[in-house]
């Protein structure tokens, strides 16, 4: 049995058929669930990734986006994120693996997929390849695409005393004036998440650059300013 068929295997074998149209509605899903809650998913996939050892990059990668794009219930999509982060793959994290995870950044397109790839697996890749990603994120900032530039904003919500003020600014600047409600959260998160570390610069930013609405709310939410 292939990973492939494995992942299908166990998460159909765990499958709550009755929690799944609650799941699709709360994610406002086109693809179906199983109704796999994520804490035995994970658990279970787990078990599977240890019995189903990859033994090179291009094979990681390779299965990575065949569960990707053969995914017929979203609990797939999740597994497939997953794998990216296992941590017998941990050296194979270089600038190699952009491609695939622009594909699933792009096709994903919604902030239970991408937000994860974000946050961790860009944000790894930043800290490892700082001249290499981070003109890709300077670029993916000003791209049309609505996802590229959320992950461009939110790559560094981990970063706290690392963070690159310098680049988290220009990364968040294009989306200014950006009325989507994913972008404007992507802005407050990003730089509620920094005021953990720097609160008086979050609070100049946000009234030096005048944002407002769901950004500043968010992004003072804990701050003991108005």
């Amino acid at each position: 049995m292939s990973l492939g068929e494995a992942v299908r295997h166990a998460l159909r074998e765990a499958a709550q058929p009755d929690k799944a149209a609650t799941m699709q509605a709360y994610m406002k899903s086109k693809m179906p669930f199983l109704g796999v809650q994520a804490v035995p998913r994970r658990a279970m996939l787990r078990q599977v990734f240890a019995a189903h050892r990859i033994d090179s990059a291009p094979e990681w990668r390779r299965a990575v986006l065949a569960l990707w794009r053969e995914a017929e219930y979203r609990e797939e999509l999740y597994a497939a994120i997953q794998l990216t982060g296992h941590h017998l793959y941990r050296d194979y994290q270089t600038l190699y693996t952009m491609p695939m995870y622009e594909e699933m950044i792009v096709s994903g397109a919604w902030w239970d997929l991408v937000d994860e790839l974000a946050t961790h697996r860009m944000g790894a890749l930043l800290t490892a390849f700082p001249d290499s990603m981070r003109p890709l994120m300077l670029q993916w900032a000003h791209d049309d695409d609505l996802w590229k530039r959320r992950t461009a904003i939110l790559c560094q919500n981990r970063f706290k005393s690392r963070t690159d003020t310098a680049l988290l600014f220009a990364c968040i600047e294009p989306s200014l004036s950006d009325n989507d409600f994913f972008a404007r959260k992507a802005i407050g998160w990003a730089l509620r998440e920094y005021a953990k570390t720097d609160p008086r610069e979050v609070v100049r930013y946000v009234r030096a650059k005048g944002i407002s609405g769901l950004s500043r709310r968010e992004a003072l939410k804990n701050l003991p300013v108005t």
